[in-house]
């Protein structure tokens, strides 16, 4: 990489960073995420995000999707969020091959 590359590289936003993965909530009514891959599925109880870190579950009630943009990875939830938790065995896509597989290409 090259300076001027490095220069472009530092000024990017980032959330466009690869593997940059961010959760910030609001007084549990609004919870915004950084490094979205893949919105799974979503329901007024529960939203379940492929992120660059695992699949993150979002639990709640009267949940809703306020924005979803896949190009920069961000989402936002709105509604009552009573919890959320990541399930590192549940990776999608190339991440979710099992060590076996990655081992005996």
């Amino acid at each position: 990489m090259n300076i001027y590359e490095k220069e472009s590289y530092m000024k990017q936003k980032p959330s466009t960073l690869l593997g940059y993965h961010q959760v910030s909530m609001k007084e549990r009514k609004l919870m915004d995420v950084t490094g979205i891959k893949k919105l799974l599925s979503f329901d007024s109880e529960l939203f379940t995000i492929d992120t660059t870190m695992g699949i993150l579950t979002v639990r709640g009630m009267d949940l809703e999707l306020k924005n979803l943009d896949l190009e920069k990875g961000e989402l936002s939830i709105i509604g009552y969020i009573t919890g959320y938790e990541y399930d590192d065995f549940g990776m999608v896509g190339e991440d979710s091959k099992g060590i076996f597989s990655k081992l005996f290409k």
